[in-house]
């Protein structure tokens, strides 16, 4: 796998497949917790939205404390963590605890992801990209994500709530132990650091703040409370800004961004790339349940396909990068979602099963071409010395897609689905695919200067 020995990527697979699992694992027990515990369904949105926000905040401080503790200590400090959490969480007294539990889930499973990243670059060594480890690593995200509902809606029927986080338990307690057979034990990837001493603290809370502020003033967006949060995201920005450009040791590093372009347009591809695919992921149920009249588990599988074809897909991709670097996957796929969100143009109440399917399939295509293109530019443009810090970020931007995704939805679909609506998104996804054809194209040329413009680390 590119260097990587088999059992080291199992290992971090084992650990980064918790993050996206307990994400979407959750979303079948809500309307139980909403009974159970004497609480509006609106409420136990809670138990989503703060995972997503703890989780987009998490990201990449777990990736800094990768960077600064050594990544298979954190990796292994999460997963030891997400255990205890997963054993607790079921005696929760009250909706608030549950609440809390959750969010101490998200920091702890977001460790996994940077860390990892971290871990791979140390195994892999110099030289080429470990296409197939990315690759291993975006199947697991892909497949958890995607069959989180599924294994969530077995164990509730099982057993109650509870078993949604005490299914965690054997898989923690087996990502440790082989964690600490298997995993390399590289020191601090920043070696002249101090440890903890050279953690940012203001750094870290400025852009907890300013990232906060930012997602939950879009998931409440059109009420005063989201007004008041969004107006507030310049103030802390400004003073993250202030804060991070004298700081010798910054969390958020304003000067290797600048120096780095590359990895700026990463991020934002990522996260074009995740609001493109929760918007339909996400969207189109809705219209199918509410236009052409399916039931929840018709529309669930007629959307299958997306992660399935782009499960499937993801091994192509990764040979493709390794043959031909990272521009030919983005394109490829980028391409492919360009005309799956063309196609949603001709969606109508008529629209026969086949061609549903169809386009379903041409959208699957990206979710496994620019996962694993955007993993490997990733791979590529982070400097060694802030690899997890990066993994981290890249990761939150996934976060942001998916919320300003959710924002979409809301404001378009707000008292009912329609299909003039469903147009109204695909025409903004085809726009979001041209933009991304565009930046695929010019990552090679951009990819050769960072060389030059990129400080060595240390």
């Amino acid at each position: 796998m590119g260097g990587v020995p088999r059992r080291v990527v199992f290992a971090i697979v084992l650990g980064t497949l918790l993050n996206p699992l307990n994400s979407s694992m959750i979303a079948v027990a809500l309307v139980t917790l909403h009974l159970d515990f004497g609480i509006d369904l609106g409420t136990s949105t809670w138990l989503i939205s703060a995972f997503y926000l703890a989780g987009a905040v998490g990201q990449p401080l777990m990736g800094r404390l990768a960077d600064l503790l050594g990544a298979r200590r954190v990796f292994l400090t999460g997963l030891t963590v997400a255990l205890l959490v997963s054993i607790a969480a079921p005696f929760s007294p009250t909706f608030g605890w549950l609440v809390a539990a959750r969010v101490v889930q998200a920091f702890a499973t977001s460790t996994a992801y940077p860390s990892g990243l971290g871990l791979i670059r140390a195994a892999a060594g110099g030289g080429r990209i470990p296409a197939q480890a990315l690759a291993m690593m975006s199947v697991a995200a892909s497949v958890s994500a995607a069959l989180g509902p599924t294994i969530g809606g077995f164990v509730l029927s099982v057993g109650g709530w509870q078993w949604i986080f005490l299914v965690n338990v054997p898989i923690t307690a087996l990502g440790i132990v082989l964690g600490l057979r298997w995993l390399p034990a590289p020191p601090p990837s920043e070696a002249a650091s101090a440890g903890l001493a050279d953690l940012d603290v203001p750094g870290v809370l400025l852009f907890a703040g300013t990232l906060t502020s930012l997602l939950a003033g879009l998931l409440a967006l059109g009420s005063m409370q989201g007004l008041i949060l969004l107006a507030a995201v310049p103030l802390l920005a400004a003073l993250l800004a202030v804060r991070e450009l004298r700081c010798a040791s910054p969390f958020f590093d304003l000067r290797l961004l600048a120096a780095n372009p590359v990895l700026i347009g990463v991020f934002m591809q990522f996260a074009a790339t995740t609001f493109v695919f929760y918007t339909f992921f996400f969207g189109l149920p809705i219209w199918l349940e509410e236009i052409r009249g399916f039931d929840a588990r018709a529309a669930g599988l007629l959307i299958l396909p997306v992660t399935g074809l782009g499960v499937l897909v993801t091994p192509f991709a990764a040979r493709l990068v390794s043959r031909r670097g990272t521009r030919s996957s983005l394109v490829i796929g980028s391409v492919f979602m360009l005309m799956g969100s063309a196609l949603l143009l001709t969606f109508g109440p008529t629209t026969p099963v086949p061609a549903l399917i169809a386009v379903a399939l041409v959208l699957g295509i990206p979710n496994g071409f620019n996962n694993m293109g955007l993993q490997a530019a990733l791979y590529e443009a982070a400097p060694p010395a802030r690899t997890s810090w990066a993994g981290g970020q890249f990761q939150t931007f996934r976060y942001i897609g998916a919320i300003l995704s959710s924002t979409l939805l809301a404001a378009v679909f707000k008292q009912h689905a329609s299909t003039a609506g469903l147009h109204d998104i695909a025409i903004l996804m085809t726009v979001v695919a041209v933009a991304l054809i565009v930046a695929s194209v010019s990552v090679r040329g951009r990819a050769a200067a960072v060389e030059s413009v990129v400080p060595p680390p240390g």
